[in-house]
């Protein structure tokens, strides 16, 4: 009946709460997987994937890759474009002849013939008023090769590694040629694969195109907000498959290259598409893909970023020599007028040439960067298991820690992000992750302010006088669960005093040692605070804690020993700061124990408190007082060293304390810098002792003491071992040692 009546409590408090985060999770889930569409997501995910681009954009000149530009200057020398396709064949033949650039491309179409000489008006003639003109015909034929500037162009190109332009597109009908197919559709078996097809092209004359034989489209992937962020490689067309200039132009480079496609599984029929293979004499270049066939271009920076040329100053040998040797060379243009600017994420006016440089370049180097096929499952994955662990284990009734958490969270998804896209060229979406995140963040932080904080601050006045504030909080998510009534429980005690603390008080001022013991109690408490405890009360220097109530806690004998831990590494840092100030260090001694007690609220009517009593608690604040004749900062009992086993313990005696008859085996946390043989040696020493061989005992304590000579408890046992030497003890002797002071 209890637990259904709980059930029913959450439900009413938290199931709104719930609902309204499962639906969030769930609309951006749906978008991650293109189920549901959401422009504003889709604009977040694009600013944040163009501050990834400016961000590790390398911001060099790639000199490989030069870029031949039809710039104002050239149109002013030359004139307006088109120029006639002779003075291309001058330039087509500059630049292999005396530049000797490896490769050539054309980030542009010859689709229409060249009728600037003159030819065509000519040949008419000689069909025409001149058609019997014998001499006219004979000067025609001599002449025509001159000025037949689409032949001559051809011509240049013949022989070269020379790359043409084309694009796809979607018209009715198509125009010019278009190269063989980079390969056959049936490269891809049964693997499917969402490539970009079109269903008409735009092509160069074909005399042009069967004189180059190589060709690449340069459409790119305009995004919703008119910016290109990522250019396919291949497209399909009809039964073929094509490659995007820049591809072609590697191809090129490499011998015109074998290219098939790569899968992240080629045993499954259902593994996306993850790369292009390009085979080289030099070995196999995988270039990474999407499941479009897309990369994302690897720009290197801002307009610039490759050496551009002047066309005039390359025809008229203005260029030095070598300047272009070796190198891949790109015909564009950045005329203003001749509109082949593009929007991308590092410039708004970005020339269209450079941005297969930019690609060209990233297939060079290896450094081409693509969505994953996984990368929309994986981010509607993370959306369901950060948004149900925000939903359902985010501790909401702690703001500060929620947020820091919220923040923590949104840093390791944005860090996550940022080495997937500088180590493995990885671009993922996270918008969705971070707007679920805080969205439910303020949602929750919403919810908790203005439908729970007036339970909340109701549920503290009740139980705050005698509830330490800190487990307030956590109680109050649950406040059907607590009373205050009395009750009996097995639990966990812990005594904290300073050793020597009246001479300590006999040396400050009043006004000091109260800063002293303000500054060493609040250390001390916010320990026992950070492991779960309990405070129960400061009595003059000592510190009693519990564990295990009011909230329940079946680690609170491991978190006693834990707090205990703490506070001894907690007092190292304190004395530092004591000793800076020319105050005395300090020194404590802790006890701890475990068992039944009765905890609740105590007291009168004029005042009370939230308590522990009982024969385990009185053991504790006696095993405290054994510290100082031990030499021993922290002892624990033996019930609460058989509850953390996986602790390392070592035995320091078995004691009978004041008001106790059956003795108590009493334990010290194994120091961090003894370890092994030590522990073995003392355990051994302690062995011996109790078996009355005084001599073996004193062998080891007397190794142990050289080794640690600030551990006293050796030369305590050498001591009682020169007192029981000679002592006639009885046969029934318990090795127990008596203590009848606190």
């Amino acid at each position: 009946m209890r637990s259904r009546e709980s059930l029913a409590f959450v439900l009413r408090r938290s199931g709104a709460r719930w609902v309204l985060g499962l639906a969030i999770v769930v609309v951006l889930a749906g978008h991650a997987l293109s189920r549901v569409d959401m422009r504003f997501v889709d604009t977040l995910d694009a600013m944040i994937y163009d501050a990834k681009v400016r961000l590790f954009m390398p911001r060099t000149t790639d000199s490989r890759i030069a870029i031949l530009d039809i710039d104002e200057k050239s149109l002013a020398e030359l004139g307006r474009w088109p120029w006639d396709r002779a003075r291309m064949a001058m330039l087509v033949d500059t630049l292999f002849s005396r530049e000797h650039i490896a490769v050539l491309g054309f980030d542009m179409v010859f689709a229409e013939p060249d009728a600037s000489s003159g030819l065509a008006v000519l040949d008419e003639l000689a069909r025409g008023t001149l058609e019997g003109d014998t001499a006219y015909r004979r000067a025609l034929d001599a002449l025509a090769p001159r000025l037949d500037y689409d032949r001559r162009f051809a011509d240049a190109l013949a022989g070269h590694p020379v790359v043409l332009g084309f694009y796809f597109s979607n018209r009715d009908t198509s125009s010019g040629a278009i190269p063989s197919p980079s390969m056959s559709a049936r490269a891809f078996g049964a693997h499917p694969f969402m490539l970009f097809d079109w269903t008409s092209y735009g092509g160069n004359l074909g005399a042009l195109q069967d004189a180059a034989k190589r060709a690449g489209y340069f459409n790119p992937v305009i995004d919703f907000d008119g910016a290109v962020r990522r250019v396919p490689l291949i497209a399909a067309f009809r039964s073929g498959v094509y490659g995007a200039l820049s591809l072609e132009v590697i191809r090129a480079l490499f011998g015109d290259a074998a290219l098939a496609p790569v899968f992240d599984d080629p045993a499954d029929p259902a593994a996306p598409l993850a790369g292009l293979a390009l085979t080289t004499p030099r070995g196999t270049r995988i270039i990474p893909v999407d499941a479009n066939g897309a990369a994302l271009v690897p720009y290197r920076g801002g307009t610039g970023s490759f050496p551009y040329y002047s066309i005039a100053d390359v025809l008229a040998q203005r260029v030095p020599a070598g300047a272009l040797a070796g190198k891949i060379a790109l015909v564009g243009t950045t005329a203003p007028g001749l509109m082949d600017q593009r929007t991308t994420p590092v410039g708004e006016v970005y020339p269209g040439v450079e941005v297969n440089a930019n690609l060209i370049g990233g297939m060079l180097d290896g450094t081409i960067r693509f969505e994953p096929p996984f990368a929309r499952a994986l981010q509607a994955s993370m959306l369901a298991i950060l948004g149900l662990a925000m939903i359902f284990l985010w501790p909401w009734r702690m703001p500060a820690r929620a947020t820091l958490l919220t923040v923590a969270l949104a840093a390791l998804v944005v860090a996550a992000d940022l080495a997937a896209f500088a180590r493995r060229g990885w671009s993922i979406p996270i918008a969705s992750l971070l707007l679920a995140v805080l969205a439910l963040y303020v949602l929750n932080m919403s919810y908790g302010y203005f439908v729970e904080a007036r339970a909340k601050r109701h549920f503290a006045a009740l139980f705050g006088q005698y509830v330490p504030p800190e487990l307030v909080e956590e109680m109050s998510r649950h406040p059907e669960d607590y009373s205050m009534a009395g009750r009996r429980a097995e639990l966990t005690v812990l005594f904290c005093d300073v050793l020597g603390f009246t001479a300590i008080a006999e040396t400050l001022e009043p006004e000091a040692l109260a800063r002293l013991m303000n500054e060493y109690l609040g250390t001390m408490t916010e320990v026992i605070r950070a492991h779960r405890g309990t405070l129960d009360k400061y009595i003059g220097d000592a510190i009693m804690g519990f564990w295990g109530a009011p909230v329940d806690d079946p680690e609170h004998a491991r978190h006693a020993v834990a707090a205990a831990l703490g506070m001894r590494a907690a007092l190292v840092e304190l004395n530092r700061t004591l000793t800076a100030r020319g105050w005395p260090t300090l020194w404590i001694g802790i006890g701890i124990n475990t068992g039944p007690m009765t905890v609740g609220d105590m007291g009168s009517h004029v005042r009370r408190a939230y308590t522990v009593m009982g024969d385990a608690v009185n053991v504790a604040a006696r095993l405290e007082g054994l510290t100082r004749r031990f030499d021993i900062d922290i002892i624990v009992g033996e019930a609460t060293r058989e509850q953390v086993p996986d602790i390392v313990f070592r035995e320091i005696d078995r004691v009978r304390v004041k008001g106790r008859v059956a003795p108590i085996a009493v334990y010290e946390p194994q120091p961090a810098h003894e370890h092994g043989d030590a522990l073995a040696r003392w355990h051994a020493a302690l062995a011996h002792y109790r078996a009355r061989e005084w001599d073996e005992a004193q062998s080891l304590l007397a190794t142990l003491a050289a080794q640690y000579p600030e551990r006293q408890v050796y030369g305590l046992y050498r001591k009682r071992i020169e007192a029981l030497r000679g002592v006639a003890l009885p046969e029934d002797w318990d090795c127990v040692s008596e203590f009848d002071t606190k």
